[in-house]
C-alpha cells in the first residue's frame, strides 16, 4: 500500500487531494512542504502531494527552491476544485461573528465574502487547522474559512457555503518520489518538468529557448530565480507539453543543452484530463 505526506490537517485540500490520488493510503500530516519532501526523502512515506500553483493566488510552494537539493521526482500531477465554506461552532450565527480564520491563500481568495462581512482576519497555517482551532475555542464570534470536510471532521456548522471569489477557483498538485519512475511515451498527453540553468554569455536564454519554439514545443511554465548572492547566472524552472522522446521534444532539449550549463529532467508524468478540458 502507498503511503503519502502532504501539507497540512486532515480535512486540508491537501488531504482531499491526496484521498483522490492514493485512496485508502496511510497518511502523513505535515507541518510545511519542507517536512513533506523530508519524509520521502528518507522512506518514511512513498511520495507527497505538493499544491503548486492555484489559479486565483498564482504560485503555492516554492517548488522550484525545494525540488532541486530534495533529489525527488514529479510522478503525476492532480487539478483540484477549490471550495470553501465558512463555518463556525454549532449554533452560531452571522450576527454573531467578529472574526475569520484561515491560510493566507484562503483568506485572499475569498475577499469578497470577507469585504461583505467587515470581520477580522487572522491567519493560520493551514485551512484545516483554522477549522480545529475554532472548534478547540468553542467562541461563536468566531468562524474559519475551510473546506467542506473540514466541517464533518470538527463538527462545525457551515454558515455559508462555497464561498470563494471564483467558481472555478483550482489548484495543482505534484507527487514527488524518491524514483523517476517516468510515464512510456504512448502517444498520450506528457508533461515534462525540468531544471536549466544557462551559460554565462549574451542572449544564452533567448538561445536556448529557441529550440522549443523552432520545434514546435508548448511551455506551459517557465519561472526564473536566483541560487546564492552575487551575479551567477539564473536558474529556470520550466513545464512543457511533450515527452523527451518525441522527436520535436529530444530536438528543443539537445539545443536547451547546448546553450546550458546544466539540465536536469525533473519528471515525465501523464497530463491530468483538466488540461485538455482547459486547451
Amino acid at each position: 500500500m502507498t503511503t503519502v505526506a502532504y501539507q497540512g490537517e486532515p480535512g486540508s485540500n491537501s488531504a482531499t487531494a491526496a484521498h483522490a490520488l492514493y485512496p485508502g493510503a496511510d497518511e502523513l500530516p505535515c507541518t510545511s512542504f519542507e517536512q513533506a519532501l523530508d519524509a520521502v526523502t528518507l522512506g518514511t512515506v512513498d511520495v507527497a502531494v505538493i499544491p503548486v500553483d492555484n489559479s486565483a493566488a498564482g504560485r503555492v510552494a516554492d517548488v522550484h527552491h525545494l525540488l532541486p537539493e530534495s533529489g525527488l521526482f514529479i510522478v503525476a500531477e492532480y487539478f483540484l476544485a477549490i471550495r470553501f465554506d465558512l463555518m463556525g461552532v454549532p449554533g452560531a450565527t452571522l450576527d454573531q461573528l467578529e472574526c475569520v480564520r484561515s491560510h493566507v491563500h484562503a483568506l485572499g481568495q475569498c475577499r469578497k465574502l470577507l469585504r461583505e462581512g467587515g470581520w477580522r482576519t487572522l491567519v493560520s497555517d493551514d485551512t484545516a487547522g483554522a477549522a480545529r482551532e475554532v472548534a478547540e475555542l468553542g467562541d461563536p464570534r468566531h468562524a474559519a474559512l475551510a473546506p467542506p470536510a473540514a466541517a464533518r471532521l470538527y463538527g462545525l456548522d457551515v454558515l455559508r457555503s462555497e464561498v470563494e471569489d471564483d467558481p472555478d477557483n483550482t489548484t495543482r498538485f505534484v507527487v514527488l518520489s524518491r524514483d523517476a519512475a517516468p510515464a512510456p511515451n504512448t502517444g498520450e498527453p506528457t508533461m515534462t518538468s525540468l531544471f536549466f540553468c544557462v551559460r554565462n554569455i549574451p542572449s544564452a536564454l533567448y538561445k536556448a529557448l529557441g529550440g522549443f519554439a523552432s520545434s514546435g514545443v508548448n511551455l506551459t511554465k517557465i519561472e526564473s530565480y536566483q541560487m546564492g548572492a552575487g551575479l551567477n547566472p539564473s536558474r529556470f524552472y520550466v513545464e512543457i507539453e511533450g515527452h523527451p522522446d518525441e522527436e520535436r521534444v529530444a530536438l528543443a532539449l539537445h539545443e536547451l543543452r547546448f546553450f546550458s550549463s546544466e539540465v536536469r529532467i525533473l519528471g515525465v508524468y501523464p497530463a491530468h484530463p483538466h488540461r485538455s478540458k482547459n486547451s
